[in-house]
């Protein structure tokens, strides 16, 4: 019997964050072949020790099935394995393949290279206060892929999550984002203040109490004041534990879409968990704005768009 290896894949693909590690093998054609996952991010990886967790989870690839490596996310940070300088907005498909930063290392089978992510600026208009810069990492290869996936290179693009992001892209070129601290705020407030007495924060969604809490947040008076409602409802009774969370995700969440300027009708492209993105559907329906969901799928199309991009300007 003659064994054969397996034939080179085009692309490893990776996803490095904070708190997660995911890889996948892409083949020429875009196709996904295999999947891995760690909970190996960056925070739990000490200086100097990033290329021995690569090819501890993704050696045997990068040796005999990969020719070459794309590492998006916090990888890049200065927190990181190799700082990758951001690159700046309005930015496409080549300027991030242009702004790839190698890693130099004895111990590497494959070239790896890490994602620069984005950076932008928002004008101030208020003396003595500078222009405010926000920056992404990792998002804006999901952006990439989306693009790829939908066929749209014009619109708006949202990416739910610890820090959301919304951003705008104009033929292919993402030209300005806002970060928003949505999922920080609602788990500092249902885990650490004094809400977190009243609320069950692991409890599923309650669509009518989410509903009702989104209903709050675009009435004036904003976040913190309607944020102590959650406190008074459990303490009259009005609302149980499982209910209050799901009201209180609707009032962080409805509080970053009252900032958003959405006409009824406009289709979004949103990207992450199953279980976000639904919360962000039935907000952005109660708008009249209707959402295209994507999920990891639009990691893995973001680096395989990368690399094709490299490709053409190598």
């Amino acid at each position: 019997m003659v064994f054969c290896t397996p034939a080179k894949s085009e692309l490893l693909a990776i996803d490095w964050g904070t708190s997660a590690l995911r890889g996948a093998l892409i083949d020429s054609h875009g196709t996904v072949l295999e999947e891995r996952a760690f909970a190996r991010g960056i925070l739990s990886v000490a200086a100097g020790e990033f290329a021995a967790v690569f090819n501890g989870c993704f050696g045997d690839w990068a040796r005999d099935r990969a020719a070459s490596c794309l590492i998006s996310g916090m990888a890049g940070s200065k927190q990181g394995w190799v700082e990758a300088a951001y690159c700046a907005c309005p930015a496409g498909f080549d300027d991030v393949a242009a702004r790839l930063t190698w890693v130099v290392d004895d111990t590497l089978t494959l070239p790896v290279a890490l994602v620069p992510g984005l950076c932008c600026e928002h004008p101030s208009d208020i003396a003595g206060l500078p222009a405010l810069p926000d920056v992404m990492r990792g998002e804006e290869v999901q952006i990439f892929g989306a693009m790829q996936i939908t066929g749209r290179h014009d619109g708006v693009f949202v990416l739910p999550g610890t820090h959301s992001k919304w951003a705008r892209v104009t033929h292919g070129r993402v030209t300005n984002f806002r970060t928003f601290m949505t999922g920080e705020f609602f788990a500092l407030l249902s885990q650490q203040s004094l809400l977190a007495r009243s609320i069950n924060a692991d409890a599923p969604l309650d669509e009518i109490a989410f509903c009702k809490g989104l209903a709050l947040s675009q009435r004036a008076a904003g976040l913190l004041h309607h944020a102590f409602s959650t406190r008074t409802l459990a303490l009259f009774g009005r609302m149980d534990g499982a209910e209050l969370a799901s009201y209180l995700s609707g009032l962080v969440i409805g509080e970053e879409l009252r900032a958003q300027d959405l006409q009824p009708g406009t289709e979004v492209v949103l990207m992450g968990s199953p279980a976000l993105t639904k919360r962000y559907t039935l907000a952005l329906e109660a708008r009249g704005v209707t959402a295209r969901g994507l999920g990891a799928e639009a990691t893995w199309s973001g680096l395989y768009a990368l690399a094709a991009a490299l490709k053409r300007n190598p």
